[in-house]
């Protein structure tokens, strides 16, 4: 019995006891192979012999997970951000464009109507594509709305795409401008004053080379919701046309307006007014 208790307690070297009695020695052809159902033992999650066990962890989603840091950053919709562009420059109509618009000193009889403004398929060379034409709808507010200093006032107001989901919003006229200085200045004060705007940057005035118009360009910080966005604006104003550019986009959007290259929105507001104003037959 003393030599059974000695086989019992692993005296024979072989580690926890041994092989299984019953079981082949290693090596030989019956012995059962590394990874194989061995009878008698619960395969599932069983260690291998000298192998401490392996902590998985829990599943994705399981008690226990660690925190995968804070959700992402609520960003507008594509939706969002031209209804507040649109929003700013549709209210142009009623202050840019509108009977308060530079009145005081202005006389003299209205200048020749000899250009218009056509909504283009494509603006700056192909860059941005027209998404939607709004004049026979935003574009009715602002014809409707009473101006004694624009005569015979149509409006060419549009949507564009861009890259990576930048958005180029147009609102302008054409017609008889007896201030286009007064005009360009009305406009961006009607965005800078629309509801949930503020102005973060003051008017700076250009004259793009080539242009033989000044284009004056403001940033506003507009804010829906929670959410906040910065608005980059740029406005010309001649005898016969006026209208405002507005390049929204996810970089535009959360820009620090200290680095917002303002003259070289004003270069491309210059060569979109190139682009759309045609003159008329």
């Amino acid at each position: 019995m003393a030599e059974d208790d000695e086989d019992d307690d692993g005296d024979d070297g072989e580690p926890y006891g041994g092989a299984p009695q019953g079981f082949p020695p290693p090596g030989h052809p019956g012995h059962p192979q590394q990874g194989a159902p061995q009878p008698g033992f619960p395969q599932q999650g069983y260690p291998q012999h000298g192998v401490p066990p392996q902590y998985q962890g829990p599943g994705a989603g399981a008690w226990g997970q660690p925190p995968m840091g804070p959700p992402p950053k609520k960003k507008l919709s594509a939706g969002a951000i031209v209804a507040i562009v649109v929003g700013a420059l549709v209210l142009v109509g009623g202050i840019g464009y509108g009977v308060k618009a530079g009145l005081d000193g202005v006389t003299g009889p209205f200048p020749a109507a000899t250009h218009k403004l056509v909504v283009a398929q494509t603006l700056l060379d192909g860059e941005y594509t027209l998404l939607s034409d709004l004049s026979d709808s935003k574009g009715k507010e602002i014809e409707d709305t009473p101006d004694f200093t624009v005569k015979d006032a149509k409006a060419a107001v549009a949507q564009y795409s861009g890259k990576d989901g930048d958005v180029l919003v147009l609102s302008g006229m054409y017609g008889q401008i007896k201030d286009p200085d007064a005009t360009r200045a009305s406009i961006l004060r009607g965005a800078a004053t629309d509801k949930g705007s503020t102005l973060v940057v003051k008017p700076t005035e250009f004259t793009p080379a080539g242009s033989d118009v000044k284009v004056s360009c403001q940033i506003t910080k507009s804010k829906d919701g929670i959410s906040t966005i910065t608005l980059v604006m740029c406005a010309w104003g001649d005898e016969n046309t006026a209208a405002a550019v507005a390049l929204v986009g996810d970089a535009a959007a959360t820009a620090d307006p200290k680095s917002v290259d303002l003259a070289a929105l004003a270069g491309k507001t210059a060569k979109i007014r190139a682009e759309i104003r045609k003159p008329i037959a």
